[in-house]
């Protein structure tokens, strides 16, 4: 089984600790696997629009959360 796979079926454990775990687990996997394809359109020369079209967002907001440029990191 691949690790989604495995959190997604805890994720419908009846135990409160392993589902609620499994859920954040899952969240922080989404957002690496966002951030991941987010940097791969736009090495492609995707625009935040399209991407925001992709993702059922505002340009603005995926703009905000994935620009890299003119951060301190």
């Amino acid at each position: 089984m691949t690790e989604a796979t495995t959190l997604a079926a805890a994720a419908g454990s009846p135990d409160p600790k392993v589902g609620l775990r499994a859920v954040l687990a899952l969240r922080r996997l989404l957002e690496r696997l966002e951030a991941i394809q987010v940097a791969n359109a736009r090495e492609q020369g995707w625009s935040w629009q399209a991407i925001a079209d992709a993702l059922e967002v505002s340009k603005q907001a995926v703009h905000q959360k994935h620009n890299r440029r003119g951060r301190n990191r």
